[in-house]
């Protein structure tokens, strides 16, 4: 049995499964002195999830190191991003795991062997969609469990969670300034032209991230497609990586190129990376490659309920409300958009990561 969606809510794919121990992820129980096993086709499902990007965590009722330490033994400990390992509530477990991963509940799978725990859950986590033990091995079939697309950030999205962690537990502990710290990441930007198989990311960029998109306008991965082959559009993909691992794919702009004004249609970074000057980054070449090709540059942003942080991006940045002769080269905009607008100058280079990026003015 599975939590109820939020109203008028479509099936969504889980991000999160929860699993039990005991009777569930494997065949025993360890307090009773079994010689605990992990099924064959439990094993495959755990690695099956973890391939389509959706993250795992554990809640179960043991004592924490012997458990641990078996998970460590069988071999799939490394798969499990946070285990709730202890003798409170599942429910408290559960909630918690949701929070740290910044999940709503609905997007949270809980399995269990005991219907006295599943009822525990689902009476405090009504959302939360709750799962017999038995159905683990038909998890991979159900709909709720598989992605309308699997990127390649989605087949490493354990990892990059696991390096985040150790990114930020590192960053707790540095005594210096934030701008040192940002140094001792070894910080490295790539942008490059999108190629097809970069678009279904960065449709999701569009979609997903709300406080970084300087429009809140989706596109679609049919948009972005029928824009690759014009060749007065850029579709810009944007990645990071640090000495902890990659970031993935964090960033998307849609630029139109002319001889006298370029046209920032569309802006969007990922959240995780605002510390690192995304954004601001990518501002910053993009004025810089216009500024070579003699171009004014006019970026389009639509304010929402919660992008004002991408509008002191580009006021930051250098973009104002100057109503300059260039705007007419421009079609018309929605009334709801707003043309902000720059006479390119040269910048100078990232201080806090080495950017590598392809040449626009060149093109």
């Amino acid at each position: 049995m599975s939590g109820p969606l939020p109203p008028n809510e479509p099936v969504s794919t889980v991000k999160c499964v929860v699993w039990d121990l005991d009777n569930t992820l494997w065949k025993g129980t360890l307090l009773e002195g079994d010689d605990v096993v992990v099924d064959d086709l439990i094993r495959e499902t755990i690695v099956g999830l973890d391939s389509r990007g959706i993250l795992q965590a554990v809640s179960s009722k043991n004592d924490h190191d012997p458990a641990w330490q078996r998970l460590e033994e069988l071999g799939v400990a490394e798969y499990f991003v946070l285990a709730k390992i202890g003798w409170g509530p599942k429910s408290t477990s559960v909630r918690e795991i949701a929070d740290e991963l910044k999940f709503a509940h609905h997007t949270v799978a809980f399995i269990d062997d005991q219907p006295a725990e599943r009822a525990e859950v689902q009476f405090h986590l009504p959302q939360v969609r709750c799962y017999p033990a038995e159905s683990a091995t038909e998890l991979l079939t159900l709909p709720e469990f598989t992605p309308a697309t699997v990127t390649a950030d989605s087949r490493r999205r354990r990892q990059m969670y696991q390096a985040n962690v150790r990114r930020e537990s590192e960053q707790e502990s540095f005594g210096g300034p934030s701008e040192e710290f940002l140094l001792s990441l070894d910080l490295e930007m790539e942008i490059s032209r999108a190629t097809a198989s970069d678009l279904s990311r960065m449709e999701e960029l569009t979609l997903r991230t709300s406080q970084m998109n300087a429009t809140g306008v989706h596109y679609s991965d049919a948009d972005l497609r029928a824009l690759l082959d014009d060749a007065r559009h850029e579709i810009l993909a944007v990645t990071m990586s640090d000495r902890f691992g990659s970031h993935g794919a964090v960033g998307v702009a849609l630029v139109e190129t002319g001889p006298a004004v370029w046209h920032l249609k569309l802006l969007a970074t990922s959240c995780r990376v605002v510390s690192f000057g995304a954004g601001a980054t990518v501002l910053n070449w993009l004025v810089n490659e216009a500024a070579t090709a003699g171009a004014h540059l006019v970026a389009d942003f639509r304010p929402t309920t919660r992008n004002r942080i991408m509008e002191v991006a580009y006021r930051f940045a250098g973009f104002t409300d100057e109503l300059c002769t260039c705007l007419a080269e421009l079609p018309p905009d929605s009334g709801q958009t707003q043309r902000l607008h720059i006479t390119p100058a040269p910048r100078p280079a990232p201080g806090t990561l080495r950017l590598t990026a392809v040449p626009l003015a060149a093109a």
